[in-house]
């Protein structure tokens, strides 16, 4: 299995890359490479012949010679995991397989984001499949219910016939909601992977992130998870015989949403994830599952699916019914084989994902105004915590990603109703914001609260804002600081736009999929001339760059406008300059062309 070290965050900074000490956005720029990576960037090219630019990428991941090829075609086969080997893993299985064989009602309580919609639709194809009655499903309203197993509705789903419930993507800390189901006779078990305390509920709890799993899978999804039970169930049920007189479910087909849910959950990707999400593309560009094919239409989505659309295009769609609309619109769309339904529910969400920017974009520039008094007060701030009662609960964690990124401390957005609110928050790498959520809640200064290292969601009163404010600022103190002192830009290497051809970008793009955990390639166009730009879009800058020898590629810088980067591409016609970018295959009308996204700029100097 390939290794990941640390060498982006030990990189050699004694020179900075190409001599840029200060950029446009104040970045220093810095190899992702040691001296250790520079060696086996030569190691890899020679021995297997790669590219220095994908060799030196490979090494920036910590890839060494043997390990190389594996990694750039990773097999679902080398790496999954024995179900078992997950805490509490075999009970479930076992007591899944009983309701098959028996016939029971199975009832499904996910999560109302793109992985509670994607978990919940696997097991359910799954049931179906094996001829067990279909689930009942169902995904809760963010603002009427809250997250996660509630009373009302696991009497509801009891009184109308449900004897077994699973939840997903939830449950690991929903202490009443199912000691009620186990007093009503409803028997739960939980799917999930959010950080868990010591004490568990009354339940079969199979979560990589139990605190006494050590099965080393705690970086997967709750899709993931359901995947690895449905492995084990399958296999359980195929040594009772019960497969004897049907056909085996093609679990493999479940990989499309279990890719979905990775990429779109900010799951780290590597080892076991970076399988998933891979062989979960080619079976999503097979275009096996109605609903998906529909919601790819509905996007827009032209050439090949790659990892960037199901981040940035598909799963905001699926979230936008959690967020604003009918929560269980995801997973209906993933369950449903109709295509005329299917197209009608992708064409709602389609929608609502435009209404849901709308929203977005209002209460992020109130968000930004109040994070921008917060730091007049303190420009020490570990941790950005805002709130209003005007804010829609649905887009408050896009509203703390993007305060995130703008200003490069965690950030919390939360939405009031009268004295209570609840609102989520986002955190940068090395930062553990679910642990310091978990202590909030212990110390009193959250009603409930919990997550994962980079995002948590919280409920609180409004006359704890400012405690809770104060004890965030000096939980992550210290971890943010670290993150701090590397904040630099990691280049992987240079290139020259005639260098940044299609067929280089196919080759890098077999390291991927990138993300989290396994950060996109960063590479810097040298000496370049910047033949024209001009804004499209209400605030993207459209370039093209051009180099010494007559080479050309097209580049774009998102949402620059109001930046300093903007300015300097915008003014810069003709001028010299060394750009980061990150290099993508643009499709339009089905031709796929490089095209480089810009991500920052400085002035070439001789």
């Amino acid at each position: 299995m390939p290794s990941f070290n640390r060498l982006g965050d030990a990189a050699s900074d004694s020179v900075a890359f190409l001599g840029v000490e200060r950029s446009v956005l104040g970045k220093r720029w810095a190899s992702r490479l040691d001296a250790s990576g520079e060696a086996m960037t030569e190691a890899l090219a020679q021995a297997h012949g790669y590219p220095p630019a994908l060799a030196r990428v490979l090494a920036g991941r910590g890839v060494d010679v043997e390990a190389a090829p594996g990694f750039l075609a990773p097999k679902l086969r080398d790496l999954l995991p024995e179900p078992f080997d997950l805490l509490d893993m075999e009970a479930a299985v076992s007591r899944l397989a009983d309701a098959i064989e028996r016939g029971e009602q199975i009832a499904i309580f996910g999560d109302y984001d793109v992985d509670g919609a994607c978990s919940a639709a696997i097991l359910s194809d799954y049931f179906v499949a094996a001829g067990a009655p279909a689930p009942f499903i169902h995904i809760p309203d963010r603002i009427t219910e809250g997250y996660g197993p509630n009373v009302e509705a696991i009497r509801e789903l009891f009184a109308r016939g449900a004897r077994l419930l699973v939840t997903v993507d939830c449950g690991t800390v929903s202490f009443e909601p199912l000691a009620e189901a186990r007093a009503l006779g409803l028997e739960p078990i939980v799917f999930d992977h959010h950080q868990a305390d010591e004490t568990l509920p009354p339940a079969l709890v199979v979560n990589p992130n139990r605190r006494d799993d050590v099965s080393g899978q705690g970086g997967l999804c709750a899709a993931g998870v359901v995947f690895v039970a449905l492995v084990g169930l399958n296999r359980q049920l195929r040594r009772r015989g019960f497969w004897a007189a049907r056909c085996e479910p093609e679990i493999l087909a479940a990989l499309d949403a279990v890719a979905l849910a990775t990429v779109a959950d900010m799951a780290p990707l590597k080892g076991l994830n970076r399988a998933l999400v891979t062989q979960g593309l080619e079976v999503m560009r097979r275009r096996q599952r109605v609903g998906l094919s529909a919601l790819i239409d509905a996007a827009r989505l032209d050439g090949r699916i790659r990892p960037y659309h199901l981040g940035f295009l598909l799963g905001p769609r699926i979230n936008a019914g959690g967020r604003i609309g009918d929560a269980a619109l995801g997973a209906r769309l993933l369950t449903q084989n109709d295509e005329t339904e299917c197209r009608r529910i992708a064409a709602i969400l389609d929608r609502l994902n435009t209404e849901r920017q709308a929203i977005e974009k209002a209460s992020v520039e109130a968000a930004e105004h109040a994070a921008e008094a917060e730091l007049r007060k303190s420009n020490r701030l570990s941790c950005l915590v805002v709130g209003d009662p005007s804010w829609h609960p649905g887009v408050v964690g896009l509203v703390a990603s993007k305060l995130k990124d703008r200003f490069k401390i965690p950030s919390f957005a939360i939405a009031f109703n009268g004295k209570i609110g609840s609102g989520s928050g986002r955190s940068l790498s090395g930062v553990d914001l679910g642990a310091a959520i978990r202590g909030a809640v212990r110390h009193g200064l959250a009603a409930k609260g919990g997550g994962h290292a980079m995002a948590a969601g919280v409920t609180l009163s409004l006359d704890r804002l400012d405690a809770f404010r104060a004890f965030m600022n000096d939980a992550l103190a210290e971890a943010v600081a670290r993150a701090g002192e590397s904040d630099s830009l990691r280049f992987d290497a240079a290139v020259t736009p005639r260098g940044a051809s299609a067929e280089l970008i196919d080759r890098i793009e077999k390291a991927g999929p990138f993300g989290q955990g396994n950060p996109t390639p960063l590479f810097a166009l040298q000496n370049c001339l910047i033949g024209y730009a001009t804004v499209v879009g209400d605030a993207h800058v459209r370039a093209r760059l051009v180099s010494g020898d007559g080479a050309a590629i097209d580049a774009i810088c998102f949402r620059a406008m109001a930046s300093p980067l903007g300015a300097e591409l915008l003014q810069g016609r003709g001028r010299a300059c060394h750009l980061a970018a990150r290099l993508s295959l643009n499709a339009f009308r089905g031709v796929e062309k490089p095209q480089a996204e810009i991500v920052d700029l400085a002035p070439a100097r001789d």
